[in-house]
């Protein structure tokens, strides 16, 4: 579905991207995990074109789609939850859902929201109450039903688990399996959960200073030394 060949983005001088490739096929849950500041969000937001590619391919469903604006990126089946919700705190949670359907329009707008309120009841139960009064988990629900409204083939999902509850965190991974499983939405997961991500995807990636330097299935990067050295310690149990 997705593949990236030699990427590279800066941002100026600075070459926050170098070199990646990797692939996300139909129907996975493909995970990147690495340290801050290992590119990780650059690369999410160079998929969705800002920034534009500096160099290498980024190609979507057989369509070259790294010189495309965002507008038409999102309109070919791409959506992003992006890092900290960046929800619409004055707008009520309906409003939000609507902006999030804009690249459908009002075709499948109500089914949608029926199937994310079926996913998300808490938001069922907030449709009428403003973004910023919610809690930093129902937020991040929102900014992932949000994305889904668009009825995206790929969902991007930049640090969904950041700064909430273990509990609430769980709820929305088990969520995550069950939009992949069920509603077969392709997923790429940028998350600093190592255990978590790596226990729900089926394949990942490890970037280190703006390039792979690791893959395999998420067992194998579970069982890998150095994934266990770097990223997995402290976590057991989470």
């Amino acid at each position: 579905m997705l593949k990236l060949s030699g990427l590279s983005a800066r941002y100026g001088a600075i070459e926050a991207l170098r070199g990646v490739d990797m692939e996300v096929h139909d129907g996975e849950i493909v995970t990147l995990i690495g340290a801050n500041g290992a590119g990780k969000t650059t690369l999410l937001m160079t998929i969705c074109g800002q920034p534009k590619a500096f160099a290498g391919s980024i190609v979507f469903k057989g369509e070259e789609i790294s010189k495309l604006s965002t507008d038409e990126i999102v309109r070919r089946g791409v959506a992003l939850a992006p890092e900290g919700r960046r929800i619409f705190a004055r707008m009520t949670v309906y409003e939000n859902l609507q902006l999030g359907a804009l690249p459908t329009g009002d075709k499948y707008f109500t089914e949608d929201i029926e199937r994310i309120c079926a996913l998300f009841p808490r938001l069922k139960e907030r449709l009428n109450q403003r973004g910023g009064t919610l809690s930093g988990g129902e937020q991040q629900m929102l900014a992932i039903a949000r994305a889904l409204m668009s009825r995206p083939k790929l969902l991007l999902l930049d640090e969904p688990s950041l700064g909430l509850a273990p509990i609430i965190v769980k709820q929305i991974f088990n969520t995550l399996a069950e939009i992949n499983k069920r509603d077969g939405v392709t997923i790429f997961l940028v998350e600093q959960n190592a255990q978590m991500a790596l226990r729900l995807a089926h394949r990942g990636y490890v970037l280190m200073n703006g390039r792979i330097m690791l893959a395999g299935s998420g067992a194998e990067l579970l069982a890998n030394p150095e994934v266990r050295a770097a990223y997995l310690e402290g976590e057991v149990g989470r």
